[in-house]
């Protein structure tokens, strides 16, 4: 069993590239929970979507739920964030780990696009 030190994550970025990094532990944070609930109703409000598309329901109510769904995803984004500040990115700043923020600024970026 590896120490928990050597532990790395594996992240793959939008071209492809695998990305390894370590942060000393493993990701599992007290919102996992309503993250993974959140998520579930997210995915079944969007299967919700797809039938009505499916069944040739009006484009501006298709639009409107579409547009739940992506404030839906973008809180469960940013709860995400928090965890991972308040976890990873404190314990980084810690151990003198930059890369993680530089990670986290690359991360963040993305989100908000």
């Amino acid at each position: 069993m590896r120490e928990e030190k050597d532990r790395k994550n594996l992240h793959i970025d939008e071209d492809g590239t695998v990305i390894e990094h370590s942060h000393g532990h493993v990701h599992s944070h007290a919102q996992t929970k309503a993250v993974v609930n959140r998520l579930s109703r997210a995915i079944g409000h969007l299967e919700s979507i797809k039938r009505m598309v499916e069944d040739g329901r009006d484009c501006t109510e298709v639009l409107i739920q579409l547009s739940a769904v992506k404030s839906a995803i973008n809180n469960t984004g940013k709860i995400i964030l928090q965890d991972h500040i308040e976890h990873c990115i404190v314990d980084a700043v810690e151990h003198g780990d930059r890369d993680a923020i530089k990670e986290l600024e690359k991360a963040i970026d993305r989100f908000m696009k």
